[in-house]
């Protein structure tokens, strides 16, 4: 498994990433964002950050731009979480989408918030050739989300 992690800058964490989650949690979701929430692997408390909920074929998936990182950890301990918009409160469990299955999403993915996180595709995009897509695949984690709730 890969062990790519882009952490964010301070500007991510604590601008950007705030004006989201404070938006998000009042019900105003920009562009499809939400607020995960997922149990901490070692202290099972719970953990929140934004994150860009992407629909493809009638199904939800969570990726992760910045590739393993926290969140992902935790999701793949824990099998699932909360996605959060206001009051709204959707239960998931989730199931990890193998490296070859993942072209069509990243490419989703980018077509729809590149501009927001192409930085951390290393020049792919939404238009480069499948060989490239599956070359960076094993650096971003994508959940299948079930909402149970």
């Amino acid at each position: 498994m890969s062990t790519h992690v882009q952490k964010p800058g301070w500007f991510t964490v604590k601008i950007f990433n705030q004006a989201v989650g404070w938006l998000t949690g009042r019900g105003i979701s920009i562009w499809g964002s939400r607020v995960l929430a997922v149990r901490g692997r070692k202290s099972g408390e719970w953990r929140t950050t934004p994150v860009n909920l992407l629909t493809v074929n009638g199904e939800q998936y969570l990726l992760a731009p910045r590739g393993h990182v926290q969140w992902t950890h935790n999701m793949r301990a824990a099998g699932g979480g909360e996605l959060r918009l206001g009051k709204n409160v959707d239960v998931f469990t989730a199931t990890e989408v193998a490296d070859d299955d993942k072209v069509e999403l990243l490419r989703a993915y980018l077509k729809r918030w590149k501009a927001e996180v192409g930085v951390f595709f290393k020049g792919v995009g939404p238009d480069s050739p499948e060989a490239d897509l599956r070359r960076i695949a094993p650096d971003h984690p994508v959940f299948r989300i079930a909402v149970t709730k």
